[in-house]
C-alpha cells in the first residue's frame, strides 16, 4: 500500500456518524488502545483547535510525550495525528492502516470516515507510547466518534454557539447538552461558558468537578498581529504569537484546564505554561500570508467565529477597507455568516470550497447581492485572489474566510501573488 493507497482509502469511508459498537470491537481487536492513554477531551464550537494546540504545546514542554488529534486539517491530512507537534509520517500514516486493516475485518464498507481516522489516532498514539494525547471532539459530543474513549483526564469545553443545529439542537443551550455527553464519570470539566448550565449539570449528574474558565482574572495587556500578551490567574506577561482579539481567552482556558491536570498529579509548571504557550504553531486562526496590501486567512465559518473575526479586524484595521474572500458549505448557517460580514465589506469574491457540500460561488454572490453587498463569484482561488488584491490596492484588507477548506487555497493564491 502506499500512501496514496492510504488516504484514497479513509476518503472513501461512508460519511455520518460513528457506530460505537463497531469501534469498540475494532480497538479490542488492536489491544483497547483507548485505555492505554490518558486523555484531555475537547468539545466546543468555536476555538477548540487553538485550546488543543495550547494545551498540547504546553503539555510537550512540560516534558510529556503527548499525542494531538484534530480536524480537519488545513494543509495536510497528517496534521490530524501528531505527536509533539510534529505530524505523522507518511511513512507511517501508511505503515499504521496497513496494521490496523485486519481489525476492520467485517466492517471495511460500514465504518465511517472519522470513525476509523478516530481509531487510526487512538491506535498511533498507544503505540508510540505517548504519556498523554489531546483529543478533539469532531461534532457535537455524546455521539461522536471520539467519546469511545472510556476516560479522560478533563473535558475541557470551549466558547458553544449554533452550529450543525440540524443534528444537534436549535438553542445554544441544547447544543451544549449535547457537547455535554463528554463528561465522565468521577471526572473534571474545564468550561469557556455553560449555556443554560447544561455543562454544570451534567458534571453534578456524574458526579464530576466543574472549573468555569475565570476571565474577570484576564487582562489583556497587547493584541497585535505577532500576538498577543496577558496576565492570568497570577500568572503575568504571558505570550502566544497568534493573532485575534479572541486568542487570550482561548489562552486563558488552556491555562485552566492545564492547571487542574496540575492538581490531579500532572508536572505542570508555570516555566512549561510561558514555554508552552510562547512557542505554539497553529494554521489558518487569524493568519497573515502577507503584507502590502494585507492577506488574512480564518478558520471562521459559523456566526460566533465570524463576529470574532470582523472583531480582530477592526481592532488591527481600523478605518480599511475589507474585501472578503468567502467560501462557504451550503449546511452552515450561510444567512448569518453573511450577515456578520455585511456591513464590513467593500467587497465579496465568492468561491466553492473543494469539498461535496460547497455552496456554489454564484449561488453565494446572488445571496449577497440580494443583501445589496457588491458580490461576484470566481472560478477558483487563484482568480478570487488576484480579484481581491487588485480592488484592495495598497491600502485594503484581503480576507478568506467561511470555510477551512479555502484556506490552504488561499495560501498558495496568496504567496504566488506576492512572488511575483
Amino acid at each position: 500500500m502506499t500512501y496514496k493507497d492510504a488516504l484514497a482509502f479513509i476518503h472513501t469511508r461512508r460519511h455520518g456518524g460513528p457506530d460505537f459498537s463497531r469501534s469498540r470491537t475494532i480497538l479490542t481487536r488492536l489491544g483497547c488502545p483507548e485505555a492505554a492513554v490518558p486523555f484531555v477531551h475537547v468539545a466546543g464550537t468555536n476555538g477548540k483547535g487553538s485550546v488543543c494546540a495550547y494545551i498540547a504545546s504546553v503539555l510537550t514542554a512540560c516534558g510529556y510525550k503527548t499525542g494531538l488529534f484534530t480536524s480537519p486539517y488545513v494543509t495536510r491530512f497528517n496534521e490530524r495525528i501528531r505527536i509533539d507537534g510534529e505530524d505523522i509520517p507518511d511513512g507511517e500514516l501508511t505503515e499504521l492502516l496497513e496494521e490496523v486493516m485486519p481489525a476492520l475485518s467485517g466492517f471495511e464498507d460500514s465504518i465511517a470516515e472519522f470513525e476509523l481516522v478516530t481509531i487510526l489516532g487512538l491506535y498511533y498514539f498507544a503505540k508510540k507510547g505517548c504519556d498523554i494525547a489531546v483529543l478533539e471532539v469532531g461534532m457535537g459530543g455524546v455521539h461522536d466518534a471520539t467519546n469511545v474513549i472510556p476516560k479522560s483526564e478533563i473535558s475541557v469545553f470551549t466558547q458553544i454557539g449554533l452550529d450543525h443545529t440540524q443534528y444537534l439542537g436549535s438553542t445554544v443551550e441544547e447544543i451544549a447538552a449535547v457537547k455535554a455527553g463528554i463528561i465522565k464519570p468521577g471526572g473534571v470539566a474545564a468550561a469557556y461558558m455553560d449555556p443554560g448550565g447544561a455543562i454544570s449539570r451534567r458534571c453534578r449528574e456524574e458526579g464530576a468537578r466543574f472549573i468555569p474558565a475565570d476571565f474577570q482574572r484576564l487582562t489583556v495587556k497587547s493584541v497585535g498581529m505577532e500576538g498577543c500578551t496577558f496576565d492570568f490567574d497570577g500568572l503575568s506577561d504571558l505570550y502566544i504569537p497568534l493573532a485575534g482579539t479572541y486568542q487570550p481567552y482561548n489562552a486563558a482556558l488552556a491555562v485552566t484546564a492545564l492547571r487542574a491536570l496540575g492538581e490531579r498529579g500532572w508536572s505542570v509548571t508555570e516555566k512549561a505554561i510561558r514555554e508552552g504557550l510562547k512557542s505554539v504553531s497553529w494554521r489558518g486562526r487569524f493568519e497573515i500570508l502577507r503584507r502590502d496590501p494585507t492577506v488574512i486567512i480564518d478558520g471562521g465559518h459559523n456566526p460566533p467565529a465570524v463576529e470574532a473575526t470582523v472583531k480582530s479586524l477592526l481592532r488591527h484595521f481600523p478605518g480599511r477597507k475589507f474585501i472578503f474572500i468567502l467560501g462557504m458549505m451550503a449546511d452552515k448557517d450561510v444567512n448569518a455568516v453573511t450577515d456578520a460580514l455585511l456591513f464590513h465589506a467593500e467587497r465579496f469574491i465568492c468561491v466553492a470550497p473543494p469539498a461535496p457540500r460547497a455552496m456554489a460561488a454564484g449561488e453565494l454572490a446572488e445571496l449577497l447581492r440580494k443583501k445589496g453587498a457588491p458580490a461576484q463569484a470566481a472560478e477558483n482561488m487563484e482568480e478570487a485572489m488576484a480579484r481581491a488584491l487588485a480592488y484592495a490596492g495598497t491600502e485594503g484588507v484581503v480576507c478568506a474566510l467561511g470555510s477551512l477548506y479555502i484556506l490552504e487555497d488561499a495560501r498558495r493564491a496568496a504567496l504566488v501573488k506576492n512572488a511575483h
